[in-house]
């Protein structure tokens, strides 16, 4: 299912270390003040509507009339979207299902709700045994799948997409693919891809991130991050206790 493209890859060199260590920083105080806002959100504006929520629900009870009862109504649909949308950003904003259930559970749960609202046929080759790695590496690779998936959902018009996690020689590799219509450099820019942000996360942490895309053969985004000594070593070790 791997598109081809005759466009050249794109790359990203890793900056030098000071900056790639002020970058690291800077993704460190992005995820926090996100959690922050994730917190404000459920425990001011998500309990205000389930106050406001219940209270509709007392008020429909008493409804005097089927006018009145009808508008009660269309306000509780109105309101269970608004909720049902604050959810999802939240979990966009802080992603408690990677701090809860570890980076290959929040994969296939990002790829089953795409594949759930949109139709599309998700394949997913990732690890047997994932040893967790250094935590900024995992937010890294858990944001670039959402963001590439958003993309997916949003612009590929694809029948198919594929997310592949591979560890080989001190690196973790990560790949999202799609069959959908693809997309030249300049509508990527214009079009608000999120690209520049994958790439300046995948910078941060030493790696580098390569695109593949041409019109009507589908997109590929590869990012390749370094692992740290003992991550690499206890992923290569479980990998031999699968084999075995």
């Amino acid at each position: 299912m791997s598109p081809k493209a005759a466009q050249a890859p794109s790359r990203l060199e890793p900056p030098p270390l000071e900056a790639t260590e002020l970058s690291r920083q800077l993704l460190k105080a992005q995820e926090e003040e996100r959690r922050r806002i994730s917190r404000e959100l459920h425990d001011e504006t998500g309990q205000a509507l389930m106050v406001l929520r219940f209270q509709l629900e007392l008020l429909l009870g008493d409804a005097g009339g089927k006018e009145t009862e009808a508008k009660i109504r269309e306000a509780l649909e109105v309101l269970d979207r608004s909720i049902e949308g604050l959810r999802r950003t939240i979990a966009r904003l802080s992603p408690r299902v990677l701090e809860e259930f570890g980076l290959l559970t929040a994969i296939r749960r990002q790829a089953q709700l795409l594949a759930k609202h949109t139709g599309m046929k998700a394949l997913l080759d990732l690890p047997h045994n994932w040893a967790a790695a250094d935590h900024d590496i995992e937010v890294a690779l858990y944001r670039s799948v959402q963001e590439a998936l958003h993309n997916v959902a949003k612009h590929s018009r694809a029948s198919n997409f594929a997310v592949r996690l591979e560890v080989t020689s001190g690196k973790v590799t990560l790949q999202v693919e799609d069959d959908g219509t693809g997309f030249s450099r300049r509508t990527a820019h214009t079009r608000g891809f999120g690209l520049t942000g994958m790439r300046e996360r995948a910078a941060a942490l030493g790696g580098s991130m390569k695109i593949r895309s041409e019109r009507g053969k589908g997109t590929s985004i590869q990012i390749q991050l370094p692992l740290a000594k003992s991550a690499a070593k206890a992923n290569a070790a479980a990998a031999l206790r699968h084999a075995s």
